[in-house]
Formats: C-alpha cells, structure tokens, sequence
C-alpha cells in the first residue's frame, strides 16, 4: 500500500461519492427537488417517485458508477487502498457535505463499489439485489438483502481484506434502514409501484 497516497485516495473516493446525481438529474430536467418529493431520499427509488423512469435509471447507473470509479482510481494510484476508498465513497454518499450530511442510503453506491473490489462479489450483489426486487418488489428488503450478500460473496472468493469492509458498510447500510425495518416489521412498507418512503 502506497501509504502516503492513502488519505487523498479516501478524499477523492468521499467527494466521488458525494455527488448527489438524483438531485442534479432532477433538478436538470424540471422535476423540482427531490429532497421534497415522496421520502426526501436522494436515491433512484425516491427518483422514480417523480413517474420519470429514465431519471431514476439514470440516479441508479450514475450512483453505481462513482462507486465503481473511487476504486478503479484507487486501485491505479494508490495500490492496496481499495477498501477503504470503498468505504468512503459509501459514506460520501451517505452524508454528503454539500447536503449537510444528508444523503440517500448507499445500496446503488454499494454496489458500484463491490463491482470496483472484484467483479464476482458485485456479481452476487446484483443477482441478490434484483431477487428479492423480483421476489418481494420491496427496494428495502432487495437493497438490505444485497449488502449482506456482498461480504459474504468476498468471503466465497478469498477477499477476507474486502468482506471486513463490505461488512462494515453493509451495517451502515442497514443502519441507514431503521425507519424501513420498523415498516417492515409493522407490515406497512410499500412496494415498488406504490407510493410511500423509500
């Protein structure tokens, strides 16, 4: 690890991560602001709540990406770094300080990050994810489903280094989904299609 490149390698994933897609695209395209529409949530899922599917498409690809890219940057200049530039990206995400630390829920991050670390782990990240999507057409259980499945498949291939990491994001993740497990545990979190908090 190349250590004197290790804190800028962090800074530059948490300002990677921080960027706050939703917000912009909608923005842009004349759909107000996101943090005033359905949860508040920056993520795609409060996205497609503004009936514009290709907006959320597009939050989805573009969060996944900025993860993807703090590790690719990573791993080219700062070797052995990845880890950790993975988990700032997430929490840059998280608690954006444009936002006032007020972020979406990093599952897409995630993701992104997970294909970063090793493509098999992002591979059982998005057969995991869009299971449960398909199964269940619940975002939360498929996004809380797929963080957990992520240290798990770093595990399957040997990356005991990445599954730490996953495994911590994974439970800030979750974390992050306190007032949707309290739903899910109520019986009153909507699925996908429905209105309600994301």
């Amino acid at each position: 690890m190349t250590h004197d490149l290790v804190l800028p390698a962090c800074i530059l994933g948490y300002l990677l991560g921080s960027i706050p897609f939703g917000l912009i695209l909608t923005r842009l395209t004349g759909a107000g602001d996101l943090r005033a529409i359905g949860s508040g949530n920056i993520g795609a899922t409060n996205v497609l709540r503004t009936g514009r599917k290709g907006l959320a498409a597009g939050t989805l690809l573009l969060d996944l990406l900025k993860g993807s890219v703090a590790v690719w940057l990573a791993r080219a200049f700062a070797p052995g770094s990845e880890g950790l530039v993975a988990l700032a990206a997430v929490i840059g995400h998280c608690f954006p300080l444009w936002l006032r630390f007020k972020g979406g829920k990093g599952v897409a991050t995630t993701m992104g990050v997970a294909l970063g670390l090793a493509w098999p782990i992002g591979l059982a990240y998005a057969v995991v994810w869009l299971g449960m999507l398909a199964l269940l057409r619940i975002s939360s259980v498929g996004g809380m489903s797929a963080v957990v499945a992520a240290p798990l498949a770093a595990l399957a291939i040997g990356r005991s280094d990445y599954a730490l990491v996953l495994a911590v994001i994974a439970a800030l993740v979750i974390v992050l989904h306190r007032a949707n497990i309290a739903r899910l545990l109520a019986g009153t979190e909507p699925r996908i299609g429905k209105k309600g908090a994301a």
